[in-house]
C-alpha cells in the first residue's frame, strides 16, 4: 500500500500548515498511523503518532504543544496540524501506517512497527 501525503509547502516562521495522508482508492487495516520527518543532512525522526483503538496520541518533545495529529481510521486518513512553525521544522514529512494488531507494547515512536510509508511532502519554514 502506497500512502500519499499532501499539504506541504513554504511558510514563514510562526505560520501554520496542515498535512494530510491517505491511500487513494485503497482500503487497508491498520492499528496506528504516524508522522516522521527528515531534515536536510539529518536522519529521519519521529514526529507524532495515533493509536486507533484507544485514540492515544504520541508526540516528540520538539513538536509537543505545537503539532496535533488526528485522523479517520475508517477512511485510512491521518492529518498533522502544525502551528508556530520554526525554521528547524523544515523537513520532508512522511506518514506511515502499522498494519499489525498487537496485544503487547508497540513503540510507535520507532519506525520499526510501520509497514506502509508515503513518499513524503516537503515543508519549508523561512525565517
Amino acid at each position: 500500500v502506497q500512502l500519499v501525503e499532501s499539504g506541504g509547502g513554504l511558510v514563514q516562521a510562526g505560520g501554520s500548515l496542515k498535512l494530510s495522508c491517505g491511500a487513494p482508492g485503497r482500503t487497508f487495516m491498520n492499528s496506528a498511523m504516524g508522522w516522521f520527518r527528515r531534515a536536510p543532512g539529518k536522519e529521519r525522526e519521529f514526529v507524532a503518532a495515533i493509536k486507533w483503538s484507544t485514540g492515544t496520541t504520541y508526540y516528540s518533545d520538539s513538536v509537543k504543544g505545537r503539532f496535533t495529529i488526528s485522523g479517520d481510521n475508517a477512511k485510512n486518513m491521518v492529518f498533522l496540524q502544525m502551528r508556530s512553525l520554526q525554521p528547524e521544522d523544515t523537513a520532508v514529512y512522511y506518514c506511515a501506517a502499522d498494519r499489525h494488531y498487537s496485544t503487547g507494547y508497540v513503540n510507535l515512536k520507532s519506525s520499526a512497527p510501520y509497514d506502509y510509508w508515503g513518499q513524503g511532502t516537503l515543508v519549508t519554514v523561512s525565517s
